[in-house]
């Protein structure tokens, strides 16, 4: 049986920026094959056991032919799977979008196109910068900046392009702005036109830099702007109607694991700052050494420190064929409430959550509620603090189960990294993974630490002021951006 191919357009930024329909297909497709700068966010709604097949394509560094991408396509649908190609912007605007939808077609493969936002439209956006604006540009004209069709790979009609009235924009053309600009000014474009060039939030490094057509090509070298990048040309890129909102402006590295990230990633996006990963932190599950049918017998506490330990806890117990009614005579611990929030989603109410959320804080709690003598069975990272099983030990059977170890993935970048205000730790864990990766935090970022363990760790190691967020959760390291960013 065949299966179909959807080309979704991923607009340009994270799943919110995604369009009903494509994050649906996303959600049950069996394979996805996407491009470069498709953010972990959308690869994230494909189901874990999806095929992901990255063939990118950009400017200095294609990975994949375009010949290559189209029969990976028909491969997979071939094999009966529903597969999603995944594009930035719009597949239908110079995203190659309509060749893959004809070769799909020419090999009898159900297929279908899903718009996204166009990177023409959403990055100017992004800048506060209207396409058209009335009074000022009442047309807009897309026009690649990298063609096959003539001998300089540039258009061959700046003549017609100088004479248009609105907005021109150039996609893939930061490469060949000085040239850009001098063609238009020589068919007769005026030198002292406004002009703009934009790299959204997927970008390397996001900037927005403002000029005239004359003097453009030299502010964009001066600021080091990397691809890719939009290129406005007209009266509107002199508006500036970019966002108002509290953090507008902020840029904020975060580090940790994928679900605290994206949880910072939604609210601090909420308040108008750019984020971007300056250090993931991936965790691997790890064989388990510890039977448990033991839980069955009762009388023991099942202790938990966060809510990749209770989401890794109960995948073990469902590969082993157990359920609930294996747990009816366990007592649940968890260290603060996102954890005992985990735990809910399990079917969990936690029996103990402590009022100061730390390892200190959740022994303290165990030693005034657990009988003396009971089993301890502490469920955590293999990197988990030492506090905890130091606290209970001499007073209850303790036995600490590694369930999984975080390992440091892919870093943003030192370039982002230089240009950040803020850097969030949520770990001592991270915060040694972290230095070990950069050697220190730069010079004028401010670290935020989800706690006094993780300031502490941080101060230890090197020394550096920090702030520390009001609550040990995602939104205390929001809290604490905030009321800093308001003190300026």
């Amino acid at each position: 049986m065949k299966g179909c191919v959807y080309l979704v357009g991923a607009g340009c930024g994270g799943p919110e920026l995604l369009t009903r329909r494509g994050a649906g297909l996303l959600r049950v497709c069996d394979a996805v094959v996407y491009d470069d700068l498709i953010g972990e966010g959308l690869l994230a709604l494909a189901p874990p056991e999806a095929q992901r097949l990255y063939m990118g394509k950009r400017a200095g560094r294609h990975s994949a032919a375009q010949e290559d991408i189209c029969a990976a396509l028909i491969a997979l649908a071939g094999e009966g799977k529903r597969v999603v190609r995944l594009k930035g912007g719009d597949p239908f605007v110079f995203g190659r979008g309509g060749e893959e939808l004809l070769a799909l077609r020419a090999a009898g493969i159900p297929c279908e196109e899903v718009p996204g936002i166009s990177s023409a439209i959403s990055i100017p956006a992004l800048a506060g910068i209207p396409v058209t604006h009335r009074g000022v540009s009442q047309s807009v004209h897309i026009i690649t900046g990298h063609t096959a069709g003539t001998p300089d790979g540039l258009p061959g009609y700046f003549d017609a392009l100088a004479r248009l009235p609105g907005t021109l924009v150039f996609l893939m053309g930061l490469g060949r702005l000085e040239e850009i600009a001098r063609r238009l000014m020589a068919a007769g474009m005026d030198g002292s036109t406004p002009a703009a060039v934009v790299s959204g939030g997927n970008a390397p490094v996001p900037a927005a830099v403002r000029g005239t057509l004359a003097g453009l090509p030299r502010r964009v070298q001066a600021a080091g702007v990397q691809p890719p990048a939009v290129i406005v040309v007209g009266g509107v890129a002199a508006l500036d109607l970019s966002p108002a909102l509290p953090l507008t402006g902020v840029r904020v590295g975060l580090t940790g694991t994928a679900p605290l990230r994206q949880k910072l990633r939604l609210e601090l996006e909420a308040l108008g700052a750019g984020v971007f990963d300056a250090l993931k932190i991936q965790a691997e599950d790890l064989p388990l050494d510890f039977d448990l049918d033991r839980l069955r017998a009762g009388g023991c506490w099942a202790v938990f420190t966060s809510g990749g330990g209770t989401d890794s806890f109960f995948r073990r117990l469902d590969e082993k064929g157990m359920d609930l009614r294996a747990l009816h005579s366990c007592k649940f611990a968890a260290i603060g409430p996102a954890t005992a929030a985990r735990l809910r989603a399990h079917g969990i109410r936690a029996d103990l959550c402590p009022t100061e959320y730390t390892s200190q804080g959740l022994g303290e709690a165990l030693l005034q509620r657990g009988e003396p003598g009971e089993d301890m069975f502490l469920f955590r990272s293999r990197q988990g603090s030492p506090v905890l099983p130091k606290l209970l030990a001499g007073h209850f059977h303790v036995e600490d189960i590694p369930l999984y170890e975080v390992r440091p993935g892919p870093a943003g970048g030192r370039d982002q990294l230089e240009r950040a205000d803020y850097l969030a730790f949520a770990s001592a864990g991270g915060v040694e993974r972290f230095l070990e990766t950069y050697g220190a935090v730069p010079e004028g970022v401010v670290p935020v630490c989800i706690g006094p363990v993780t300031a502490r760790a941080l101060e230890e190691a090197s020394g550096r002021p920090y702030l520390i967020a009001p609550s040990i959760s995602a939104a205390g390291i929001v809290q604490a951006i905030q009321a800093a960013h308001l003190d300026l």
